[in-house]
């Protein structure tokens, strides 16, 4: 072939290998101009001008025969090379349409000339016609099992197991110091060292061939309990993020369905693993039991574990790109027919998040919950959870906020503050007010690639305000008649640091300060944790 006839099969068929196609039915070119490509007339490309020497030619075969698709933005791309496959593609496209009009009685509408071009084309590049032939076969092939296999299921299987390392160094401490005296029934001198693991698999079963249905299932096993001392609520300020004590039994720990059922909204159903914990996206990318900070209450802002629910229903709907919005409902007691329990009848917990970038390294997000609790805890896992001694049925409203600000490729500084307010609804009558705070700062790859540091600081959930007709948890621990609020508060100072052995284990050694533990002065309690975690 000559140079000119070259050029102009550069400009005809140009792109192919692109998409271009050529719709033997309008409807089908219009049905979405975003995502197919349309038919153009020649004289709308505007890469072609009326004195190239193939402007006849694209004349001839675009609007006599239709057989040649522009892009949407009105051009060829003449300019770009194409490889014989490509020329092929687009003379079978016109082969086509001409068989068409034939098979249709409209011979006439076809001059002998193009017919002659045609079938000597057709002879030209009858190999590369062939494989193309056989492309498309294969391609029919698939489509048809996509079609008559619409539920191919797929499995993956992820595992993380934690060893700990852990023990409370030796310290007194005055549960109650209502006179300041420490007495020996109220002498802590630290645990003795203990070491356990907390083992968790989980199965991500894929019901479609894009990933929109998941079926999560999980299992847990564990013996990890690094404060065996029990008072009240003092075993919620040493509690570790790795802990799980199931007296080495699997347990189901997660069992809910994921379904993506537009582009930008998900739904959550669960019998398990269900709650604001797991529905709502996190603020701080280190929130993680293995691979995060030490302690439980470093993890993320305490009251989103408000109501300590574990089944139920939840969304995620993307609103733009940079906001989006999450929303749960969960109870504690589902499989529970009578009594306290089932979807209505127990305590529950719903909420909602809005999530915000405003710019692209500041995530923020705000959130709402409110729970109905009974046995007088609000299920906060840390801090004073327990807001009455006597128990009692309480409905809680709690808001709260993270902030996340990468103020450096390898640097995080973030906070979070929340705030409840719960009211007695049975014989325990008044109001109970917490708060809690947190200041963190990362150091990812510190010292090497995987790596993290981390320092936190914060106050674990505190009782301000308490005038409960009967089991006030300050006047219990301060001996008042009636309290406001904690005699103290707790500063809780973290510090760790993860080092990855390699791209599955890393080993974390960790250390916590609890300066006026339980929110009463009295002496700083420390913990000291070594954290193993493998990954597969």
């Amino acid at each position: 072939m000559g140079t000119n006839q070259n050029k102009s099969q550069r400009i005809l068929l140009a792109g192919l290998v692109c998409g271009l196609v050529a719709f033997p039915a309008a409807t089908e070119a219009q049905t979405s101009e975003s995502m197919l490509l349309r038919q153009v007339h020649v004289s709308e490309l505007s890469d072609v001008k009326p004195t190239d020497w193939a402007f006849t030619a694209l004349q001839s075969l675009v609007e006599r025969y239709a057989c040649i698709a522009g892009y949407p933005n009105r051009t060829y791309r003449g300019a770009q090379a194409i490889s014989r496959f490509d020329f092929a593609a687009g003379v079978s496209a016109c082969l086509d349409k001409i068989n068409e009009i034939l098979a249709s009685g409209l011979a006439d509408k076809v001059s002998k000339d193009d017919l002659a071009k045609a079938q000597r084309l057709q002879q030209e590049f009858a190999p590369e016609l062939s494989t193309l032939r056989e492309r498309l076969d294969s391609l029919e092939r698939k489509v048809t099992t996509l079609e008559t296999q619409p539920f191919n299921t797929l499995t993956k299987l992820y595992g993380q197991a934690v060893f700990g390392l852990q023990g409370i160094f030796p310290h007194n401490y005055d549960i109650f110091p209502r006179n300041g005296i420490i007495t020996p029934n109220e002498t802590r001198r630290g645990t003795n060292l203990t070491f356990g693991y907390n083992f968790s698999l989980t199965a991500i079963t894929q019901f479609d061939f894009y990933g929109r249905s998941l079926l999560l299932t999980g299992l847990r096993a564990g013996n990890i309990t690094a404060d065996t001392f029990f008072t009240i609520n003092t075993a919620n300020f040493t509690n570790l993020g790795y802990e799980g004590n199931t007296n080495n039994f699997l347990t189901l720990s997660e069992l809910s369905f994921r379904n993506l059922v537009s582009p930008n909204f998900a739904i959550v159903i669960g019998a398990a693993g269900v709650s604001p914990t797991t529905v709502f996206r996190g603020t701080n990318p280190t929130e993680s039991a293995g691979q995060g900070p030490i302690s439980t209450f470093a993890q993320r802002n305490p009251i989103l574990f408000l109501g300590a629910t574990n089944a139920g229903v939840g969304f995620d709907w993307q609103v733009t790109e940079r906001i989006s919005l999450q929303g749960v409902y969960a109870v504690g007691n589902p499989s529970a027919a009578v009594g306290s329990g089932g979807l209505f009848g127990g305590r529950y917990t719903t909420g909602l998040q809005l999530v915000l970038e405003p710019a692209n390294n500041l995530t923020t997000s705000l959130y709402y919950l409110h729970s109905y609790t009974d046995f007088g805890d609000i299920g906060l896992s840390v801090g004073d959870s327990t807001i009455s001694v006597f128990g009692g049925l309480f409905n809680t409203n709690a808001v709260g906020a993270t902030l996340d600000w990468r103020i450096a490729p390898t640097v995080s500084l973030g906070t979070w503050g929340g705030y409840t307010s719960s009211y007695g609804t049975g014989v325990v009558r008044g109001t109970v007010e917490t708060t809690n705070w947190m200041v963190y700062l990362n150091f990812y790859n510190l010292f090497g690639r995987g790596n993290l540091g981390g320092i936190y600081v914060g106050q674990p959930p505190k009782i301000v305000s308490s005038n409960l007709n009967i089991g006030n948890v300050p006047a219990f621990l301060s001996g008042l008649p009636l309290a406001g609020g904690q005699p103290a508060s707790t500063t809780h100072v973290e510090l760790f640091y993860r080092y990855r052995l390699s791209d599955n284990i890393s080993v974390t050694p960790g250390i916590i300060f609890l300066f006026n533990p339980s929110h009463t002065a009295t002496d700083t309690i420390t913990i000291g944790a070594l954290r193993t975690t493998f990954t597969f």
